[in-house]
């Protein structure tokens, strides 16, 4: 058997190999045929259209052999404070910090760029160009639309505001977030917008206006003519340049002017939404007088029309009175009267408030209270009066309603007009009995009048019995009207001798016996 010394080693076209002789580099082979003596030759080929050169100690193959490895490669170091960027043709790499990349120069065109992190995270506009649409480790894009602002924040401190546009930054090893703001909503919502106003007074000037309010101050926002925002005493707020700043002094007087009622309570829903909290509101209709109280303690009287208060370190109460005449209603009262009889009583008064302030010191529920004495007057009325008085005179008891709860109300200032009973309302058999009573009464008048009719018939009748008797021609006359009223139920009469011999049969016929 023949033994061969010699090893050959075929590089294609599109490979480039590396001469390695008992592991120790040689050099670098571009594409061919090589023949060497010995058994200890090696070769480790890469394919080039792979362009990232994967070699094995490639930080030892460096020190020993850079000048000819740097002739074929092209070498990316990044320190612990650089990342880089690597055009492979027509892609694109991104290399974190702490890396050693290695890169065959010629197949495919190479380009590196390095980027220090210490100076800006943010990558220059004309790489955020060339990488749009393509996504790389590494690298956080955001989008700033053209009615946005932008606020950076590496590990959540805020670093610098971002105009409308596009950008891109290394996030290796930290936390980037972009958090985007509408320009066309004045109020914001700023995280942190104390330490904004504090350690970054620069964004804060030339973006936002500021407000800061005293212990008695409150302020009205407003942007473009409309209220945004209602800020209470001690508040501090950021909003976009622009808005306009109202700032009320409250320490001496809470109430609104009119032109804030106006725009606060009267205008826009949405006003009013934002003031709700911040405002006591009281309204009173006409014929109507409100009481207003702060913290406790009676102030004014106030007129018909919308009225409001800042709320802020101070208490309000407000009462409206109706002063025009009301009806209280005091029904289904069951009462004994004094003989026993049990009623049912509705009774209506009239009654209006003339002082209020008075009504209000003196009563804490003044509906309840005349309820109440009206009850009391009417129990009292009604239970030292027996049926049939009560019966025969309701008056007497709207009368001595009416004296009692005058007299009541009389330090409250409070008007009765009128006191009325309305029903009195019997039990069932209570009702039988009267019925009964009141059929009795009218049978026994009907029986006198009817007497009284007989008694004036009959001496009507004997009246014309003397009148008859005297004058023999009246006594005719009578027969001739007895004989027309027969006549009338007579079909047919037969007439036979004259009627003087009629009337005498006639006379005869009545008198014979039955």
């Amino acid at each position: 058997m023949k033994i061969s010394f010699w090893k050959t080693f075929y590089i294609k076209p599109n490979e480039i190999g590396i001469l390695y002789h008992r592991s120790d580099f040689k050099k670098i082979l571009q594409p061919g045929t090589y023949t060497y003596f010995g058994w200890h030759w090696q070769v480790t080929t890469f394919d080039l259209n792979q362009p990232e050169a994967k070699i094995e100690n490639l930080e030892l193959l460096l020190q020993n052999h850079s000048s000819e490895l740097q002739q074929y490669l092209t070498v990316v170091r990044t320190a612990f404070n650089q990342a880089a960027l690597v055009r492979l043709g027509q892609n694109w790499l991104s290399i974190s910090p702490n890396q050693l990349r290695a890169f065959w120069r010629g197949f495919i065109e190479v380009e590196t760029h390095l980027f220090n992190l210490e100076e800006t995270l943010e990558i220059p506009a004309e790489f955020v160009q060339k990488l749009r649409g393509i996504s790389l480790a590494g690298i956080q894009k955001i989008q700033i639309s053209e009615y946005e602002i932008g606020l950076l924040y590496v590990q959540n401190n805020f670093i610098q505001p971002l105009e409308p546009g596009d950008y891109a930054f290394w996030c290796f090893d930290r936390v980037v977030s972009v958090r985007n703001f509408s320009r066309i909503l004045p109020n914001p919502s700023f995280p942190l917008e104390d330490v904004l106003i504090e350690r970054h007074p620069d964004f804060v000037s030339a973006y936002c206006e500021t407000v800061q309010l005293q212990n008695q101050q409150v302020a009205i926002v407003r942007y473009q003519g409309k209220v945004i925002s209602i800020l209470a005493p001690c508040s501090r707020k950021l909003f976009w340049q622009g808005v306009e700043v109202e700032v009320i002094d409250i320490s001496n007087d809470a109430k609104l002017p009119s032109r804030l009622v106006a725009e606060l309570v009267s205008g826009l829903p949405e006003a009013l939404s934002l003031s709700r909290n911040s405002l006591h509101i009281c309204e009173v209709p006409t014929q109507h007088v409100g009481l207003l109280y702060i913290n406790q303690e009676f102030q004014t009287q106030l007129q018909p029309g919308k009225h409001a208060w800042w709320l802020f370190g101070r208490s309000l109460q407000t009462e409206v009175f109706d002063l025009r005449y009301s009806t209280l209603e005091v029904s289904g009262q069951d009462i004994l009267s004094k003989d026993k009889v049990p009623l049912r009583l509705n009774l209506t008064a009239g009654f209006r408030i003339l002082d209020p302030l008075r009504a209000k010191n003196g009563l804490s529920d003044i509906i309840s209270y005349l309820y109440k004495e009206l009850q009391f007057a009417l129990r009292g009325a009604v239970g030292e009066r027996s049926l049939d008085a009560l019966l025969e005179d309701k008056g007497a008891i709207d009368k001595s309603v009416s004296d009692y709860i005058r007299q009541k109300i009389a330090d409250y200032g409070i008007e009765i007009d009128s006191v009325g009973v309305k029903d009195i309302i019997l039990p069932g058999e209570i009702k039988t009995i009267l019925s009964k009573v009141v059929e009795a009464e009218k049978a026994a008048q009907a029986n006198v009048v009817r007497r009284r009719e007989e008694t004036a018939a009959t001496r009507s009748m004997l009246n014309t019995a003397k009148v008859m008797e005297d004058n023999p021609v009246a006594l005719r006359l009578k027969e001739l009207e007895v004989l027309e009223r027969i006549a009338e139920k007579i079909e047919k009469i037969q007439v036979n001798g004259s009627l003087d011999s009629i009337l005498t049969d006639l006379i005869q016929i009545n008198r014979q016996p039955t």
